[in-house]
């Protein structure tokens, strides 16, 4: 049986007198690629901030690589990726080469100098994500695709073990989606990085993840794909606190 990355049990979180998570009891076992589902203000970034150390962890316990969130210190070992269309100035200065290198600060250090270890690795990250070829662009240049790609790059340089991705595809042009995803596919499949994708919308990930958690204030499921499809309309009304249609998003040749 796989470890479990991540280990959240009987957590709950409140903002004053709003309750926003209540009672949340998940695993992310090693290896997998979880789907974190909910609709806008269901406590999903919350959630996220949490095990990142952003919010403070009032009630419950959380584990990272089995060890206790008060106790973790290898921040190295996971990757963020945010929303870019939200928190990214695409005038910043820089180009894709610097913007990914930026990813090694923690081992580094902020003003310390690159050595050939550390400018192979970024070009490693560059060529995993297929940018090899734009490293000397500036990064406002790019596409909202591409410009994720090289965040996900910048994540990658660290080689980290988990890699969180919060609603990577807003803003991100909807040819670019699919490719997108496939690259997160690769990423897991082919590199072993266990993934944990923040969503409202399940449809373009049907295929590609191993795990969901459908999540809006309390858990109302956890478990692997073919679980989650075998939910009915009332289930998913449920979860959504209004009306819902399950539809299938499989793509057939």
């Amino acid at each position: 049986m796989k470890s479990s990355v991540v280990s959240i049990k009987d957590v709950s979180f409140s903002y004053q007198d709003r309750n926003v998570l209540e009672h949340i009891n998940l695993e992310v076992p090693e290896g997998s690629f979880l789907a974190l589902l909910g609709p806008n203000g269901s406590g999903k970034s919350t959630l996220i901030k949490i095990l990142l150390g952003l919010n403070p962890l009032q009630t419950g316990q959380v584990e990272l690589f089995g060890v206790n969130l008060r106790k973790f210190k290898a921040w190295n070992k996971i990757g963020y990726v945010s929303q870019k269309a939200n928190s990214f100035n695409t005038g910043f200065p820089a180009t894709v080469f610097e913007v990914v290198s930026m990813g090694l600060f923690g081992k580094i250090g902020m003003f310390n100098f690159m050595n050939k270890a550390h400018k192979k690795r970024v070009r490693e990250a560059l060529k995993t994500v297929g940018l090899e070829e734009y490293a000397k662009q500036n990064i406002g240049e790019l596409s909202g695709g591409q410009q994720q790609r090289a965040f996900i790059a910048r994540a990658l340089v660290s080689d980290p073990k988990l890699l969180i991705l919060d609603e990577p595809t807003v803003g991100v042009d909807a040819s670019s989606v699919e490719d997108f995803y496939e690259l997160l596919k690769r990423l897991n499949q082919q590199y072993g990085i266990t993934l944990l994708l923040v969503t409202h919308d399940m449809g373009p990930v049907t295929n590609l993840v191993t795990h969901v958690a459908c999540l809006n204030k309390k858990l109302h499921f956890h478990g692997n794909t073919t679980e989650y499809e075998r939910m009915d309309n009332r289930d998913l009304s449920a979860f959504y606190g209004h009306p819902v249609h399950a539809m299938d998003h499989h793509h057939h040749d």
